[in-house]
């Protein structure tokens, strides 16, 4: 298992996770191993859409409850400096693009996401960025992580579960489906969820016992914060010899952010979206491999930094039903609260 070690920090912070509940500090030493994940400790997991994946041991940690506040307030961008990596008029492309695959039956359904960047503020501490998401916009799944000596700085305010891992039973809730509070659902809401179901329990079933998965969920309605999510749950027991590696081979990245069939969507996204996805898209948590437990987001509604600066995604499940009018109207539906968040002043 190759391991990084711990190096003097950049800046004037210790490397911190805020994830699962927990605040660990106290870094014992860096990988890019998953087999780390099967082994002994407690680890922090930062797995970017694309490259090499972070496992962070840490040799303590203490409930949320306890959390730490940054020795710096969070100050954002000016709302003025966000900038995306598509116009309304390329993305509007984009989406006519796919229901032409759809229609040659080459795709059913590609996530297209567009990326917004703004320049990092000087001597910025996630730890306050991700204090101040916990204030404004809670989700079940959020994750903070300042590891700047190994290039790893996100806050997360996730709503999705990508997967879950007690012993061998493993469980996923993909999201797909969005509307603003109170509008209903429509049959492409509908229609997307169920793709994204059928891909996940195909996903699974390549590492779960023969006939044990399941979805005991359907299209369920989630409440977060300015908007409402359909949810579904897919559950299955893992075979004994499926360690971490094995099922993150198997599942990653989540269906909710490619598409189906998941390799064809992949490719769609490889050749229509213009800028690399970063963190976005990738899997963020922890997992006790002394326990054998773990939880791992679907890494949206993150903020990461790279090249100094400030990055968010935001997309979309497009399928033959969609428009472009509407698909744009989600993005900045998803996007509107997080960057305002973001963008704001200290409270």
């Amino acid at each position: 298992m190759a391991i990084i070690s711990r190096t003097r920090m950049s800046i004037d912070l210790d490397p911190i996770a805020v994830v699962g509940g927990n605040v660990a500090s106290s870094l014992r030493d860096v990988t890019s191993d998953l087999s780390a994940l099967s082994s002994e400790g407690w680890w922090v997991v930062a797995l970017p859409y694309k490259g090499d994946p972070v496992c962070a041991r840490f040799d303590q940690r203490r409930p949320t409850g306890a959390a730490p506040r940054s020795r710096r307030a969070w100050r954002g961008p000016a709302a003025e400096q966000w900038s995306s990596s598509l116009s309304e008029q390329q993305f509007a492309y984009r989406v006519r693009a796919i229901r032409h695959s759809i229609a040659l039956g080459d795709v059913y359904q590609v996530n297209l996401t567009r990326q917004l960047r703004a320049p990092l503020p000087a001597e910025a501490s996630m730890l306050a960025l991700g204090a101040q998401l916990a204030r404004g916009n809670p989700a079940p799944y959020a994750a903070t992580i300042e590891l700047p000596d190994h290039g790893v700085r996100i806050a997360s305010a996730s709503p999705e579960l990508f997967l879950s891992v007690d012993g061998r039973s493993v469980r996923s809730s993909p999201i797909k489906g969005t509307t603003a509070p109170g509008v209903p659902f429509s049959a492409k809401d509908h229609a997307e969820n169920i793709m994204i179901v059928d891909l996940v329990r195909n996903d699974l079933g390549r590492v779960c016992d023969v006939g044990s998965v399941t979805a005991p969920d359907l299209l369920r309605t989630e409440p977060h914060p300015g908007l409402s999510h359909l949810v579904s749950t897919v559950e299955g027991q893992l075979r004994e010899e499926c360690d971490w590696p094995a099922l993150l081979a198997a599942t990653f990245p989540a269906g909710s952010v490619t598409g189906a069939p998941k390799i064809a969507a992949m490719s769609a996204i490889d050749e229509l979206e213009t800028a690399d996805r970063g963190m976005y898209c990738g899997a963020i948590g922890w997992v006790d491999a002394d326990r054998s437990i773990g939880e791992l987001n679907v890494a949206i509604r993150t903020f990461w930094v790279e090249d100094n600066e400030l990055c968010f995604g935001t997309g979309g499940a497009i399928t033959w039903d969609s428009t472009a009018d509407d698909e744009w109207a989600e993005t900045q539906l998803k996007a509107a609260r997080l960057i305002e968040l973001a963008s704001s002043e200290p409270q």
